[in-house]
């Protein structure tokens, strides 16, 4: 014969199937059971106890203290409540079982006591020893422990409790009642709180003190019958600010701007995974001192970096001087889309590694050795609000790749809180060890970083490039490993392994025509004998003169009758032209102001549009023949004026003028001319050594040309009576050598 605690709720286990008792009729001796498939059976008393496969079944969970807020845990207890709680439940435990730990195997010294030894005592005994022992101690101690009220029915109620359980039913419900309202809000203080709250989205950051005071003008307002002294403080309104609409720290511009993405609803959360999802782009100004290959002067540079949110491997860099344009970050995402090739003096370590495509595939899809960095073609791109990067060229571009453009909010670096951070490793990883670094502000910097500048933009570039093979994407990730693999050490390199054996690998390689379709567009008419004007420079080939190139082109669209023809901003000498009939062929367009042979310097954009102000500044833009009529009158008055005309003047006066000016020739031509070589300028220290070299080579190459040279004497001409001998009219240079006395004179 078996018992049971029947309630309702109580569960049932009967020929392994679990019943639920969903009713009780006491006076006719019966139960409802029901299964959770919906079944119910009515059973009696005695069918229940004397079934041969019947036990107690799994304890009903514990009602919920109340609807709407989650149960309270130890958690939500203080150090000093919890140890409070403990000791109420070991003194509970110990009126159960007489341990304090609720086991005998966890007897403690002296358990148990004689007052509650299991063997000798019932559990009633017990809990009456227990209710005395707590009324004998002090009522100070009592009170502070909790214990003071503790009676018999209470240690009956804890005994049922589970023992999980005992520890939350032991602490006191006042520590974790339930949070209610804030009995001073009411509904007008809500809506004056929150008209305050939109009205100062719009202006400028006031104190708490002020909207305090623009709370008290609304209810005064809108709510005249409001008691003014039932409004609340200004602490109580900064608390429920601070709740309601959060800590308001930043700036006035970011929490608009923060509001407004909230509303136009892009505030959701990427979940990126795989490689080339979404790669960050950003630039910083690169914090070490580099030396020009031209004149070896210290200049700045920007560091362009790419990052994969996924793998964080930075496919592809971009070191520019001075300040990036759209160009550049263009040829970067073209970067991100190329293998890497491997250069000299890269050991087999840096080469490819990863499994699933051999390397040699790959090299034979590139045509070259290809490096141990990932290339893949991005999906979305994300960066900043800097001018490039907002620049109709480079959203052209990323439309060309077929890349979404995915900007950050206004002045949030936490958008690309990734592609920061790299930054930050690089600088500590790589750019603190280097000659020339600046620091990471003015007053870090040292006495001379311009001087300590040795490394060229080459040098560089070609630096950078090995340390992200070598170190950047081998170092093992700390809190950005992947979360499907916790507890496993990750590198930029094994994540992108871990994604190619997941995903597979997509072999594609962009065709070189990639770099021209890049290019900054220019639609223009095609001029039959000097070409094609772009951005104030006319560039010419004689491929433009064929007759079909002098009509007008026959694309439609916007840019009707015109041809298209791209230019890079960084070299302005020449221009791109794609052939009509193949697209893969393109035709280069020179520059008409270059030599027909040779080369010229590059110039980028910027200095031909420099070099054209400096132009009309100094009067040199073209002008018209009515223009430059008063400019000829004045020179002409300046050179020939109308009193030198020849039929203006006497001979006297042109004979006189004539001499005048052979005169001021001669005195031209006598006075000594200054030394052609000017003195050295002030050089760096680190090149000083190198012009004192090119100096002395120069003399020493004029002292070899003077020894080697042959020593002349000068003969003095013979006198005018040895040179003329009897014929005083003839020349010196016609006078016969060597004549005897009886030849007859020529020329007589």
């Amino acid at each position: 014969m078996r018992s049971f605690d029947l309630a309702v709720g109580t569960r049932v286990v009967l020929n392994g199937v679990e019943w639920t008792v969903t009713g009780i009729e006491p006076q006719f001796g019966r139960l409802t059971l029901a299964t959770e498939e919906g079944r119910t059976e009515v059973r009696s008393f005695a069918w229940l106890v004397n079934h041969r496969d019947a036990r107690p079944g799994r304890p009903a969970p514990a009602p919920a203290a109340a609807v709407g807020v989650q149960p309270a845990g130890p958690a939500d207890l203080t150090e000093d409540q919890l140890r409070r709680a403990r000791l109420r439940a070991e003194h509970v435990r110990e009126a159960v079982t007489g341990f304090r730990e609720g086991t005998a195997s966890l007897a403690r010294p002296g358990e148990p006591r004689p007052a509650y030894d299991p063997a000798t005592t019932t559990l009633t005994e017990r809990r009456r020893a227990k209710v005395a022992e707590l009324k004998a101690l002090p009522a100070g101690e009592a009170a502070m422990l909790g214990l003071a009220g503790l009676g018999l029915r209470t240690l009956q109620g804890l005994s049922t409790v589970a023992p999980q359980d005992l520890l939350t039913a032991c602490a006191d419900g006042r520590w974790t009642r339930r949070r209610g309202p804030r009995r001073s809000i009411t509904a007008e203080i809500r809506e004056a709180v929150f008209a305050v709250h939109k009205e100062c989205q719009g202006r400028s950051r006031i104190s708490m003190s002020a909207k305090h005071r623009l709370l008290h003008q609304y209810v005064a307002e809108r709510f005249p019958d409001f008691p003014t002294e039932k409004v609340p403080c200004r602490g109580t309104l900064a608390a429920v600010w601070e709740e309601w609409f959060g800590p308001q720290g930043g700036r006035q511009r970011y929490l608009r701007s923060a509001a407004a993405a909230e509303e136009a609803g892009v505030q959701s959360r990427v979940v990126v995974h795989r490689p080339g999802q979404v790669l960050a782009l950003d630039s910083t100004p690169l914090p070490v001192k580099l030396r020009e290959s031209v004149f070896g002067e210290p200049v700045g540079a920007t560091l362009t970096l790419g990052l994969d949110l996924f793998t964080h491997s930075a496919p592809a860099f971009r070191l520019t001087p001075q300040a990036d344009q759209s160009v550049d970050v263009a040829m970067l995402l073209r970067d991100v889309m190329l293998p890497l090739p491997m250069r000299p003096g890269w050991g087999k370590e840096m080469a490819w590694p990863y499994p699933g495509v051999p390397a040699e595939i790959v090299a034979e899809f590139a045509g070259h050795e290809v490096a141990a960095l990932p290339f893949f073609t991005p999906e979305t791109v994300t960066t900043d609000h800097g001018g490039p990067y907002k620049s109709h060229e480079l959203v052209a571009a990323e439309r060309e790749l077929g890349c979404n453009v995915l900007p950050a909010r206004a002045l949030r670096p936490t958008d690309k809180f990734a592609v920061e951070r790299a930054f930050s490793a690089f600088k500590t990883l790589l750019f603190e060890h280097l000659l020339g670094f600046t620091g990471t502000d003015v007053a870090d910097r040292g006495s001379d970083p311009e001087a300590d500048a040795v490394l060229t933009f080459s040098q560089m570039e070609h630096l950078i490039a090995a340390w992200i093979v070598q170190v950047w994407q081998v170092r093992e990730l700390g809190e950005y490993a992947p979360a499907w693999g916790p507890g496993e050490r990750h590198s930029p390199n094994s994540l992108f392994a871990a994604a190619m054996q997941q995903g597979g690998f997509s072999l594609r390689i962009p065709e070189p025509e990639l770099y021209y379709r890049l290019l900054r567009r220019h639609h223009v008419k095609i001029h039959p004998r000097r070409g094609v004007k772009i951005l104030d420079l006319w560039y010419h080939a004689p491929l433009l003169d064929q007759p079909r190139y002098q009509q007008p082109s026959e694309r439609g669209g916007q840019h009707s009758g015109k041809w298209a023809v791209s230019s890079d901003r960084r070299d302005r000498r020449t221009v791109f032209f794609q052939d009509p009939d193949d697209h893969q062929v393109w035709h280069t367009l020179r520059w008409t102001g270059l030599p027909p042979e040779g080369e010229v310097p590059a110039f980028s954009d910027k200095t031909a549009a420099d070099l054209l102000a400096e132009a009309r500044r100094a009067g040199l833009a073209p002008r018209s023949d009515a223009e430059l009529l008063p400019v000829l009158l004045k020179l002409l008055g300046s050179v020939t004026p109308v009193a030198s005309w020849p039929s203006q003047a006497g001979k006297k006066q042109r004979a006189a003028r004539s001499r005048e000016h052979t005169r001021a020739q001669a005195a031209a031509a006598d006075r000594p001319k200054p030394d052609a070589v000017p003195a050295p300028a002030a050089m760096p220290q680190l090149w000083e050594q190198h012009a004192r070299t090119v100096q002395a080579a120069v003399d020493a190459d004029r002292r070899r040309r003077r020894e080697s040279a042959e020593p002349t004497t000068l003969t003095p001409p013979p006198l005018l009576e040895e040179s003329l001998r009897g014929n005083l009219f003839l020349l010196p240079a016609h006078a016969p050598v060597d004549r005897a006395d009886d030849e007859p004179l020529e020329n007589t």
